[in-house]
């Protein structure tokens, strides 16, 4: 009985999504147009995050032959020296 629900759900949507490309009214709500803006800002903040690892990989690695300098960080305490 739940196999049937499920098929017959996804059968309306995929109608739905078949009725929208004819009639090419893709967005019919704000909140179309707004998931659509969000998901294709998600998308593009990821792509140029994998942009930049990569320029950081394949660039920066193979420029800087010697050794990054190390900072110290944080507060000598002398008492804790013998």
């Amino acid at each position: 009985m739940e196999q049937r629900n499920i098929q017959q759900e996804f059968e309306d949507q995929f109608n739905d999504v078949v009725s929208r490309l004819q009639s090419k009214q893709l967005f019919q709500s704000d909140w179309d147009i707004g998931s659509f803006a969000v998901f294709f800002i998600f998308i593009g903040m990821v792509l140029l995050l994998v942009i930049l690892v990569l320029i950081r990989c394949c660039c920066c690695c193979c420029c800087n032959d010697e050794k990054p300098r190390r900072w110290k960080v944080g507060i000598d305490n002398v008492a804790m020296e013998p």
